[in-house]
């Protein structure tokens, strides 16, 4: 599902709110989304700016890590599915070569 606000839109709203010209209140108003909406995006941005791995950073997550993250849970779901298709179909074969013919 494709974000509701293009990266573009959202990278110019952080630039206007670290300016400061308006309270993010005021600023959010503008562009029409929620304070909390800016909130998040101005401290995913600074976030992203710092980088990952610093010492003493939050505890949240950078946008690369974040895609990182989705697509390795992913693939950890795709291989359990194929993990679970394998035993139930070694299960088959074994109960197959037990029984008489």
């Amino acid at each position: 599902m494709p974000s509701p606000h293009p990266p573009e839109f959202r990278r110019r709203a952080v630039e206007l709110a670290r300016q400061g010209d308006k309270s993010m209140v005021q600023l959010a108003k503008d562009l029409g989304v929620s304070r909390s909406c800016l909130q998040n995006w101005v401290n995913q941005a600074n976030t992203d700016d710092k980088g990952a791995g610093e010492k003493g950073g939050s505890d949240r997550l950078t946008t690369a890590e974040k895609k990182e993250l989705a697509e390795l849970r992913r693939r950890n779901r795709q291989l359990e599915t194929e993990n679970e298709i394998l035993k139930r179909a070694a299960a088959y074969f074994a109960r197959e070569n037990v029984l008489p013919k």
